[in-house]
């Protein structure tokens, strides 16, 4: 028997691991939410405990993997950036205009070490609140926004 997941009456997310064993409300957690998001991810139950760990979604059946990813995009919230549209100074503090995945946003960058290199050009920058932005990466950015961003990588 294979893992198997499906939504209660209730709405949460019930577990049928290959031991038999049941497991009611249990919560996809990634292991590496920013370096590897596809890979290593646990399930842990209500008592904060692995009930089960999947290598790769990838691996998994469709209906399995789309119920997992809808369960991670209502705990994760990290916009991507798509966009630099203006930056108010280049020393910092600075007030950042940009354009994310869910939609045009401003900001403070408190000051450069704020923004953290993930390698293979992955970025992430948190803002003056805590709220944490990725950028996936920034050498596929337009011209315009690496520009911007250069000047606070150098």
């Amino acid at each position: 028997m294979a893992l198997t997941l499906q939504r209660d009456a209730h709405g949460r997310l019930c577990a049928a691991t290959p031991d038999g064993r049941q497991h009611v409300g249990v919560t996809p957690v990634r292991a590496f939410p920013l370096s590897a998001p596809a890979e290593g991810l646990s399930l842990v139950g209500p008592d904060g405990r692995e009930v089960a760990w999947i290598d790769r979604l990838g691996e998994l059946d469709a209906a399995t993997r789309t119920l997992i990813e809808e369960a991670l995009r209502l705990r994760d919230f990290a916009p991507t950036v798509t966009r630099l549209v203006d930056v108010s100074s280049f020393s910092t503090p600075s007030t950042w205009t940009v354009e994310t995945d869910r939609g045009p946003t401003r900001f403070v960058l408190k000051g450069e070490e704020d923004i953290r290199r993930l390698g293979a050009g992955a970025l992430l920058i948190t803002t003056g609140d805590g709220v944490s932005l990725r950028v996936a990466d920034r050498f596929a950015l337009d011209r315009h926004s690496r520009k911007l961003l250069d000047r606070f990588l150098a």
